[in-house]
C-alpha cells in the first residue's frame, strides 16, 4: 500500500469516527414534532410472516369492501380472508416464480418483481399495480397474473416506477417513476445521491399513451387525486415535501409548493372527505436534511459508512411510526405517531377507512391497523 492510499484510509477512519461520536448527538436525535400525538403503538397487527412475506408498502379494499390487499416484496399481491382464512395469494406479477421463496430477496426482485402501488378501480374491480421492474399493471377481479399495461415514457424505460391514483371519469392513472438510474433495491444511493431524475406520469387506459407531466423531481413517491379532480399532488421523498400539480382551471399544466412536511414522505392516500393522508418513513433530523439537501455530503456518507449505519442516522437511532393528515390547501391537520416504534414503525401508507387506520411498510411483516375516531 502506498503512501497516498494510507493517507486517504487515514483520513476516512477520522472522518467516521468524527461522524460517529462527535456530531452524534447533533444529528443522531430527531426532533419532535409540535402538537404531534404518540398514539400509533396501540395499533393492531395483520401478521404477513405467517405466509412467508414482509413490505407490503402499498394497501386497498376491493369494490365490496373485502381485504385489505397487499404487494409484497417477492412479487405476490396478497388478500386478508378474516383470522379463520388469513392472508391468501390473490396474484402475482411475474410468472417466473420458481426461485421466489424468501420473503424478499433483491437479487431476484428483476424477476419476481416487487409490487409498491395497489389500486382497485371501483367500476371494474381490476386491481392496477405499479411494480418497481415491471411498471405499471393491471389484474381482473379474479386474480392471477397481472398483465403488463406501459413500461416506459418518452422513450425512457420505467426503472422504479411507484405509486398512483385513478381517475375513473376521465380513465387516467397518475404515477411515478422515482428515479431514471436506481432501483428499489439501491435506493439508499438513489435518496443520498441528490437524484433528481424521477417523474410523474399520466396514462390514458382508453389510448394507452403515457405523458410525463413532471421530471426532475427528487425521489418522487405518493400520488393522490383531489376530491374534485382538479388537481394531482405528488410527494418529493427527499425534499421533506409535497407538490401540487394543477389539472384544470387557470393554472393547468403549472405546479407548486402544497406543502411542506416534518418528515420523508412516501405514499399518500385521500379520504372521504378530501384530506390527505401521508406515511412519512423517517423525521426531518439534521443527518436526513444534510444528506438530501447536499448531495456532496450525502455522497461522502455513503463511502464512508455501512448501510446499516446512515439508516439509523436518517430515522434519529430508533424506528418509528410517523403519519400527518393534511386538508385540501396543504395544511398539516394532524401528526400521529409511533415514537418509540413499539407496535408500528416505517409506516409507507396510511389508508382511512371505517373509523381505522390501515397502515402499509416498507420494511416490516405486518399491516398496522389503529382505531381513529376523528
Amino acid at each position: 500500500m502506498d503512501r497516498k492510499q494510507l493517507v486517504v484510509r487515514g483520513a476516512t477512519a477520522v472522518a467516521v469516527v468524527f461522524v460517529a461520536v462527535v456530531l452524534a448527538p447533533f444529528v443522531y436525535t430527531a426532533p419532535k414534532i409540535k402538537g404531534s400525538r404518540d398514539v400509533l403503538h396501540a395499533s393492531k397487527v395483520l401478521d404477513l410472516s405467517t405466509v412467508g412475506a414482509v413490505a407490503g408498502e402499498g394497501l386497498d379494499f376491493d369494490p365490496k369492501g373485502e381485504g385489505p390487499y397487499t404487494g409484497v416484496a417477492d412479487g405476490r399481491i396478497l388478500k386478508w380472508e378474516g383470522d379463520s382464512l388469513g392472508w391468501t395469494e390473490f396474484a402475482i406479477v411475474s410468472p417466473h416464480r420458481k426461485s421466489c421463496t424468501r420473503p424478499s430477496f433483491p437479487p431476484l426482485e428483476h424477476i419476481c418483481g416487487r409490487p409498491l402501488g395497489v389500486l382497485f378501480e371501483k367500476k371494474s374491480g381490476d386491481l392496477y399495480i405499479n411494480d418497481c421492474y415491471f411498471g405499471l399493471m393491471v389484474v381482473g377481479p379474479e386474480g392471477g397474473l397481472a398483465k403488463q399495461l406501459a413500461i416506459e415514457a418518452d422513450g425512457l424505460r420505467f426503472d422504479f416506477t411507484n405509486h398512483m391514483d385513478i381517475d375513473e371519469v376521465d380513465d387516467v392513472i397518475y404515477f411515478t417513476d422515482s428515479s431514471k438510474f436506481y432501483h428499489i433495491r439501491t435506493y439508499m444511493d438513489l435518496i443520498m445521491s441528490g437524484d433528481k431524475t424521477g417523474r410523474l406520469i399520466k396514462y390514458d387506459k382508453k389510448t394507452g399513451e403515457t405523458t410525463v407531466l413532471l421530471k426532475g423531481l427528487g425521489f418522487p413517491n405518493g400520488v393522490a387525486l383531489s376530491k374534485d379532480r382538479s388537481f394531482v399532488i405528488v410527494a418529493e421523498s427527499t425534499s421533506f415535501r409535497v407538490l401540487r400539480y394543477w389539472l384544470r382551471g387557470p393554472k393547468a399544466g403549472k405546479h407548486e409548493l402544497f406543502a411542506n412536511l416534518p418528515g420523508s414522505p412516501d405514499n399518500i392516500r385521500r379520504n372521504e372527505n378530501g384530506e390527505f393522508w401521508v406515511a412519512m418513513y423517517t423525521r426531518k433530523t439534521l443527518f436526513a436534511y444534510m444528506s438530501f439537501t447536499y448531495p456532496w455530503f450525502g455522497n461522502t456518507m455513503l463511502k464512508l459508512l455501512k448501510f446499516d449505519q446512515i439508516n439509523s442516522l436518517l430515522i434519529g437511532g430508533t424506528p418509528h411510526g410517523l403519519a400527518a393528515k393534511l386538508g385540501e390547501s396543504g395544511e398539516i391537520l394532524e401528526v400521529l405517531e409511533d415514537i418509540k416504534g413499539k407496535t408500528v414503525s416505517f409506516i409507507s401508507e396510511v389508508l382511512e377507512r371505517d373509523g381505522k387506520l390501515w397502515m402499509g411498510s416498507i420494511t416490516t411483516p405486518y399491516i398496522g391497523i389503529y382505531d381513529y375516531h376523528n
